[in-house]
């Protein structure tokens, strides 16, 4: 899909929740209708990126036959009269002579005119000062064109970038990769009930989500400046526009929390009204996170910003996070659809009628087990703090002990690999 591209979206608020994996699928294609513009970077400002066009190498791979051993370079039969030596970064002259030999390290280019590398612990000096020895039937170098040829490409585009493609790109001779812009975010914490320091009490509690959601924007390869985080905003419609205008302004998504439904207090959706957004997914059939949406605003430039709103229950809006901004997220990078892995369920997990369970489980990297978590409550936090990701439970269905279900990991840091 390219930019223009049609989305189906809600313009008015739905009264019937979207299934999970129908939401998640519709706020990728938002996110790939309008992906961000490619940029030119240096190699070292790249982690965390995405491949703007197609990783080709712009020489054979290595681009001259190298050594592969410290030893000696042969000509003809041996014993053989050393002639001089060749380190790696030089460029050797060429064995002219039969009988000749010089002597080169690991990774320098091989002379002209050479058959054969001779390890070095294989070797031995006659008493003349010729070096003797039986090379080994398989060539000792590496030659030009062995891990790749000139033009060929390596990685596609919407590969995202870290450190093992950043040192391919340099062996290939890059200094700059042409990537996405990357996505900048701001975070819109709703609540006048919140404190943002001290311990919770007397009727307030401590925003969990101001200092957390941050950080794990930003492992789903998204920029959110210190300043782009506002917590709380007044609970009023007037405050809540003002500040998702200002956001709005300067950044491609806002993430706000709480706010999601429609009591006295919760001004999301009026907010939404002046602001003309036009909902791309209003409610999704989950739990634990149900009241969730994402809405499109256009932006003055006509480039479409985002509005993520999660709930303000802690482990609702994490929910909300993986659910409803990693695709929207992907789709903006220009990367594919993330396809889910599966694992195995050590225990029985429950389902939720008609609604997906996202629920919290420990995965086992050696059995491939995923087992569920205590503490997850909407509300708690002390299971995911332990937690690798969420076990897919579809609506309509139960997660025996041995069934093998979808997951959906909790991200890594750019460049980190489970």
């Amino acid at each position: 899909m390219t930019a223009g591209t049609a989305v189906a979206t809600d313009p008015m608020p739905a009264s019937v929740p979207v299934d999970w994996r129908e939401a998640r699928s519709r706020v990728y294609a938002a996110g790939l209708a309008a992906a961000l513009d490619p940029v030119d970077l240096a190699l070292a400002r790249t982690d965390g990126h995405t491949l703007a066009q197609p990783l080709t190498t712009l020489t054979d791979l290595p681009a001259f036959p190298t050594s592969s051993v410290d030893g000696w370079a042969v000509r003809g039969a041996g014993p053989w009269r050393p002639v001089g030596q060749v380190l790696a970064g030089g460029t050797p002259s060429p064995l002219t002579e039969k009988g000749t030999a010089v002597e080169i390290a690991t990774g320098a280019m091989l002379p002209d005119g050479a058959d054969a590398v001779l390890r070095v612990e294989e070797s031995a000096r006659t008493a003349d000062g010729r070096i003797s020895g039986v090379p080994r039937a398989q060539p000792e170098w590496r030659v030009p064109g062995e891990e790749a040829t000139a033009g060929e490409a390596l990685l596609p585009a919407g590969t995202p970038v870290d450190p093992g493609l950043i040192g391919l790109a340099a062996s290939c001779g890059y200094d700059t990769l042409r990537v996405r812009r990357m996505p900048r975010a701001a975070l819109l914490v709703f609540g006048d009930e919140l404190l943002t320091s001290g311990p919770p009490g007397a009727g307030r509690v401590r925003d969990a989500l101001g200092p957390a959601v941050p950080f794990w924007l930003r492992r789903y390869g998204c920029r959110v400046d210190p300043e782009q985080v506002v917590a709380p905003v007044a609970d009023t419609l007037p405050a809540h526009v003002a500040a998702l205008r200002r956001a709005l302004d300067e950044v491609d998504l806002v993430c706000t929390t709480g706010g999601t439904m429609h009591g006295p207090v919760d001004h999301l959706h009026p907010a939404l009204r002046e602001l003309d957004a036009e909902y791309v997914v209003n409610t999704v059939a989950v739990r634990p996170g149900f009241p969730m949406l994402l809405a499109r605003v256009a932006g003055a430039d006509g480039r479409p910003r985002f509005v993520a709103g999660l709930p303000g229950n802690p482990q609702s809006a994490i929910v909300a996070l993986v659910s409803l901004v990693a695709p929207l997220l992907a789709g903006l990078h220009g990367r594919p659809e993330a396809e889910l892995p599966q694992v195995t369920l050590a225990e029985p997990v429950p389902g939720r009628g008609d609604y997906t369970h996202l629920a919290l489980v420990r995965v086992d990297p050696v059995e491939g087990t995923a087992r569920p978590l205590r503490h997850v409550g909407s509300a708690m936090l002390r299971g995911l703090a332990r937690a690798d990701g969420f076990a897919v439970i579809g609506p309509g269905a139960n997660g025996d002990a041995g069934s093998r279900v979808p997951l959906v990991p909790l991200p890594l840091l750019p460049g980190e690999r489970p």
